[in-house]
């Protein structure tokens, strides 16, 4: 292969690691969500030695500047320099370590079949990643918060403040996930959710990202803006997130 084809095949971006795996004795296969060419999987030769300059740099929730060179079923990454180290603290504490994997695993699965929203998505995750790392608000709000915007970012924005089937303004007393949020008396399907007050205010703040009151929120409306915002993020997935699970909530 000559220089020129190499070259002409290279290409930088900049990316956050979702997922790695092992591949052979000493490389590994990245997952990444990057700003301009959305979610590519990639080889990085030789990062598991002790001598590789770019390891600590391709782990989890890292955020990094990247030379790639395209290949026909995996990219190789070359290069690799530390733009956010946000795995270093999110991995020192199990509750922002398990909402980061929530995280990254939603990106993926949104990511995966949509290039359009890629470069939003990316935004939306390196903001959680850097807010978890910061401690700027409890996980649990920073990772719920970023599951309603990126479904909402993927097309899917929930309603909080009016019927979601058909319009009128709320504050209403059900959650319907299928027809896409808070409904009203008159469109309640059976079986509808009835939260709490506060737990629909809570709902609608983590969306608009109001800090200053999902901050102020109890527990209990945590607690069942959770399962909803759960639910809701099921439906639209089709599939259970397996690291949800593992969250801890207060």
């Amino acid at each position: 292969m000559s220089n020129r084809s190499f070259a002409s095949r290279t290409y930088r971006d900049q990316g956050v690691i979702l997922r790695t795996h092992k591949l052979g004795e000493a490389d590994r296969i990245i997952t990444l969500l990057t700003k301009q060419h959305g979610q590519i999987r990639a080889v990085a030769k030789g990062v598991r030695r002790t001598s590789s300059k770019f390891g600590a740099v391709l782990e989890p929730f890292m955020v990094a500047d990247l030379q790639l060179v395209s290949g026909r079923s995996l990219d190789i990454v070359t290069q690799a320099q530390m733009v956010g180290p946000y795995g270093r603290d999110i991995a020192a504490d199990y509750t922002k370590y398990t909402s980061a994997a929530a995280i990254c695993e939603t990106a993926e699965k949104l990511t995966d079949a949509d290039g359009e929203s890629a470069g939003a998505q990316y935004g939306l995750v390196i903001g959680a990643l850097s807010a978890l790392s910061r401690s700027v608000h409890a996980p649990e709000l920073i990772l719920d918060s970023y599951l309603l915007r990126a479904l909402a970012t993927a097309g899917w924005a929930p309603s909080f403040d009016q019927c979601a089937r058909c319009g009128e303004p709320g504050p209403h007393t059900a959650f319907n996930a299928p027809l896409g949020g808070a409904v009203c008396h008159d469109c309640r399907p059976p079986g509808s959710a009835s939260p709490a007050p506060q737990t629909m205010q809570l709902l609608a703040a983590l969306l608009s990202a109001d800090w200053p009151a999902a901050d102020a929120s109890a527990t209990g409306p945590r607690r069942e803006a959770a399962g909803l915002v759960a639910s809701y993020l099921q439906w639209h997935l089709e599939r259970t997130l397996k690291s949800l699970k593992h969250v801890e909530r207060v």
